[in-house]
């Protein structure tokens, strides 16, 4: 399965890239982890519980960095096994560059699966693979926007309320 696309963030190319290199703020974006550990130099080790139509499973692997271009490019490639459910393998090749508003990043996801998650067939494995990526780069970007409304102060983004994961994390 594959497929790409590509999100405006509106934060400079140095903060998207640090965050990209953070395992808090990768355990913030990727949907049902439960821990990830580790650093971009060394890789990541992470435990990801999902559910694939009726199968659920607990996930443990490891995702890597390669291919990095500081402030440009990188390869993030992961494999996890869940025991009886089987595994699933992918990458994303992730761009970035500057925008008038920020950062432009750009993915190309390619991932594949095995075991009793291959045997729900393609369809669905398609829909769910497009639904993970779509909500990881989700995720990504609030973490580094923050929410289009601040519920505290009832202000809009457009009023300058944003404050991402990222800015809260780091002070940046």
């Amino acid at each position: 399965m594959h497929m790409s696309d590509e999100r405006e963030i509106a934060a400079p190319i140095a903060e998207v890239w640090a965050a990209l290199l953070s395992a808090e703020i990768l355990q913030a974006c990727v949907p049902g982890a439960k821990e990830v550990t580790g650093n971009a130099e060394d890789g990541f080790e992470a435990l990801v519980v999902q559910k694939v139509g009726p199968v659920k499973a607990t996930f443990k692997g490891q995702v890597t960095l390669s291919n990095l271009v500081e402030g440009q490019s990188l390869t993030l490639s992961g494999e996890g096994k869940g025991g009886a459910a089987g595994f699933a393998k992918g990458g994303a090749d992730v761009s970035l560059s500057e925008t008038e508003n920020g950062t432009l990043l750009t993915y190309e996801v390619e991932a594949r699966v095995g075991g009793k998650l291959a045997q729900l067939g393609s369809r669905l494995i398609d829909g769910f693979a497009k639904k993970m990526a779509d909500q990881f780069f989700g995720n990504f970007q609030d973490a580094l926007e923050g929410p289009a409304e601040d519920d505290a102060e009832g202000e809009t983004a457009a009023e300058g309320s944003k404050k991402g994961l990222f800015k809260r994390l780091t002070g940046r």
